[in-house]
Formats: C-alpha cells, structure tokens, sequence
C-alpha cells in the first residue's frame, strides 16, 4: 500500500503564491507518473498537471503559466507551486501517483487532498 502525504494549503490573496508537497511512500523505483488534481465545491474534478518520472509535464488549460509541477524522485516527492492565484482556483487539490508493483501490476493513489483557498 502507498502511502501520500500532502501539505502546504491555506488561504491566500489574489495573486500570491502557494508550494503544496506530496511525499509518497514505497520504493522511488516503482513510482510512475505523478499529478495534481482539485476538486472544487460545485464543479467536477480537474485535472491540474501531472509529471513522468523523466520530468515530461502537462498541465490543465486553467493553470498554464501560472502552476509549475516538479518531483525529487530520491525523496519521492513532487511539488506544485502556485502562482498568480485566482478565486477560481480555490479547491481542495489532490495528490495522485501511478504505482507499480514487481509483478508488473500498476495503481493509481490518491492524498487525503489539502484545501486551498483565494481571498481578500
């Protein structure tokens, strides 16, 4: 069982910044690709960006230019950090990783999610 552990939400004025972490247990070997997903009240869930383990990225329409995903595969960590934050971007944001096992079997986990909130 994998184990993700997020941090790193609060609350924020329009237009600051936030870092939000996802430490991952299991071996840095088996874990694949990792992303960022945020689910906001009212709304269906988005994705956000995600990262391979050769650190090719792809992000959400919404946050091009102002999300940047990056990973430390020797800490089985990856990070998003958030800038030019927007009401809109308030959500709770969820840590997922693609994992896989030695007999070649793959899963998908998720965080228990961090809440990020943009207001005056």
């Amino acid at each position: 069982q994998v184990q993700l552990v997020e941090s790193g939400g609060g609350l924020v004025q329009p237009g600051g910044s936030l870092r939000l972490s996802c430490a991952a247990s299991g071996s840095p070997f088996s874990i694949n690709t990792m992303g960022w997903y945020r689910h906001a009240p009212g709304k269906e869930r988005e994705l956000v960006g995600v990262i391979t383990s050769g650190g090719s990225t792809m992000y959400g329409d919404s946050v091009k230019g102002r999300f940047a995903i990056s990973r430390d595969n020797a800490k089985n960590t990856m990070y998003l950090q958030m800038d030019s934050l927007k009401p809109e971007d308030t959500a709770v944001y969820y840590c997922n990783v693609r994992y896989c096992y030695s007999d070649n079997t793959c899963y998908h986990y998720w965080g228990q999610g961090t809440q990020v909130t943009v207001s005056s």
